[in-house]
């Protein structure tokens, strides 16, 4: 009895194969993209783009002076505009603020570098007096004039900015930290003259 599930070799389908000539073997092989009935292959777009250019490596020399120059714009930048902390109309107005008047703070590191050249133990006793008493003295000058400068601010900032969800205290100290750096050290740069109304 013949089996069922054995072939006759004469059934058997043998699988078409196709020779490969030596251009198509060297032709790199690309990826098979078969589109629906009734649409075009799509092209890749060409448009808008530009050819690049091969760059060379830089040297020492011109990375060094690369890294300069990116550094030093970065520095203007930031003089002339600030950073994150320095946006907002209050925090332009405490700033005129501060710019617009003379400020113990930009007294207080000289001072401070004096009075501790002067409360050395070597210096004579008067001289370490004279230096405790200015130390006093420039710490009383920049409190007072951090509450001057705050009541100042606090006032314009309710005339001008009646709805404003700035945090006042947040604005105090800023513009004390900035009434205690060197005028030309300040940044943004000031933006009005000293004596200048606000």
């Amino acid at each position: 009895m013949p089996s069922l599930f054995r072939r006759k070799s004469a059934e058997l389908v043998e699988e078409p194969t196709t020779e490969v000539t030596p251009d198509e073997e060297s032709t790199p092989a690309r990826r098979a993209y078969t589109p629906a009935k009734g649409r075009e292959t799509p092209k890749r777009p060409t448009a808008g783009r530009r050819p690049t250019a091969p760059s060379r490596p830089l040297t020492k020399e011109e990375a060094r002076e690369q890294r300069r120059r990116v550094r030093a714009e970065a520095a203007a930048e930031f003089r002339r505009e600030g950073g994150p902390r320095d946006r907002g109309p209050e925090r332009r107005l405490a700033r005129d603020v501060v710019d617009s008047r003379r400020t113990v703070g930009t007294w207080f590191f000289g001072g401070a570098l004096i009075v501790l050249i002067g409360s050395n133990q070597a210096m004579p006793p008067i001289v370490r007096l004279v230096s405790n008493v200015l130390w006093g003295a420039l710490a009383l000058g920049v409190v007072i004039d951090s509450i001057l400068i705050s009541r100042r601010i606090k006032k314009l900032v309710r005339e001008r900015f009646p709805k404003s969800t700035e945090r006042l205290g947040s604005l105090y100290l800023y513009a004390i930290m900035r009434s205690i750096t060197f005028r030309r050290m300040r940044a943004p740069a000031p933006q009005v003259k000293i004596g200048d109304k606000i």
